[in-house]
């Protein structure tokens, strides 16, 4: 039963009109990832636009000369206008061996209002499981810039208090991936979909051998590998570079509640539903005036409210979708009633609600 079941699978995907994109281009192998990194250190060198004396600032500052024999007395603290402490951030490629340089971008932690000029000392980078995979130093590199006048009046351009530091950072731990002692690997889909995990099994079977690969879930692809690590290596050049038929996204409303924007995609269809639309203006009109006592009485000049409430109804239309509507006719329909952004979403929602929209709605 389920190798019918399979064929027939097999012969909806050679039939149904797809496009074909490259395996790499949907997913990836499970371990080649990034890992990120994180650090603390201070920026020195800067044109009086560091911290100005920060707690934390001085302590770095104190930690730091004290690794060079140097000690500050006790209640002695330098003036650090030049100095800024920072959080450094780095991504750590997959594969990435112990000598390479990766970039990484500095940002102020303090009060510090520009990082131009400055340069990084020697700080530690550390990843998620407490190690230290890296050691960041160098130039900055800073886009934006600020400039203040003595009566306050200040121009800034972009953002002067956060730079990078293009291969500021050398590896100096390598992240073990499963790639290379897993008895089997496995190929994971960005995007969930059956239909699209089934194309890729049938593709990977095609080219390198029935029964190569077999489905998990909607995800994630088996694919049983030897284990020699140049072949491994050479299976997944060919599996990643494999032309896959992706399988059609399900039908969707994309609705952006801020902007008003709506995005509907190709296969929304309408069943059979009348709309109405029309506008509703009530214009309320604030026209106070003062009320003047008489000559030589005991009045006192009061402000009297005077207020004018109108409204205005536009006309209303109602258009009837007769069932199977195309997204042509529905955006066409909506258009000839004047709907605006907001008037369109509210439609969407209603023939959401009335079940006579098969799509999804998503709001975001």
């Amino acid at each position: 039963m389920i190798k019918p079941l399979i064929a027939l699978l097999a012969l909806i995907a050679l039939v149904a009109p797809v496009q074909a994109e490259r395996l790499k281009d949907l997913g990836a192998f499970a371990g080649v990832r990034s890992n990120q990194l994180t650090g603390y250190g201070f920026v020195v060198g800067l044109a009086g636009t560091g911290d100005d004396n920060l707690p934390y600032t001085i302590e770095s500052v104190r930690a730091a000369v004290s690794r060079f024999g140097l000690t500050l007395p006790p209640g002695v603290n330098p003036p650090l206008k030049n100095t800024a402490a920072v959080m450094i951030t780095a991504d750590l490629p997959a594969f990435a061996k112990p000598g390479q340089t990766i970039d990484i971008t500095v940002s102020a932690l303090g009060k510090a209002k520009s990082l131009r000029g400055g340069s990084l000392i020697l700080a530690p980078l550390y990843g998620a499981d407490g190690q230290i995979y890296g050691m960041a130093q160098g130039s900055l590199v800073v886009g934006g810039f600020g400039a203040e006048g003595r009566d306050g009046s200040r121009i800034q351009v972009n953002v002067p208090s956060s730079g990078r530091i293009p291969g500021g950072a050398t590896v100096e731990r390598m992240v073990d991936s499963p790639i290379h002692d897993s008895p089997a690997l496995v190929f994971n889909l960005r995007e969930a979909d059956f239909s699209t995990t089934m194309n890729v099994v049938n593709a990977i079977n095609a080219a390198v051998g029935e029964g190569t690969a077999s489905a998990l879930d909607a995800v994630s692809i088996k694919v049983s590998a030897p284990p020699v690590v140049e072949t491994r290596v050479a299976l997944i050049s060919i599996i990643e570079n494999l032309d896959v038929a992706k399988a059609e996204a399900p039908a969707r409303v994309v609705v952006n509640s801020r902007t008003g924007t709506v995005v509907i995609g190709k296969d929304v269809k309408l069943s059979a539903a009348a709309v109405s639309h029309g506008s509703l203006t009530v214009r309320v009109d604030e026209r106070p005036y003062a009320s003047q006592p008489g000559p030589f009485s005991d009045g006192e000049t009061v402000v009297v409210e005077d207020s004018a409430v109108s409204y205005e109804q536009g006309d209303g239309r109602v258009f009837l979708f007769e069932p199977g509507v195309s997204l042509a006719d529905l955006v066409n329909a909506i258009n000839a009633v004047g709907a605006a952004p907001g008037d369109l979403v509210a439609i969407l929602e209603a023939l959401k609600q009335a079940g006579a929209m098969t799509a999804q709605l998503v709001v975001i």
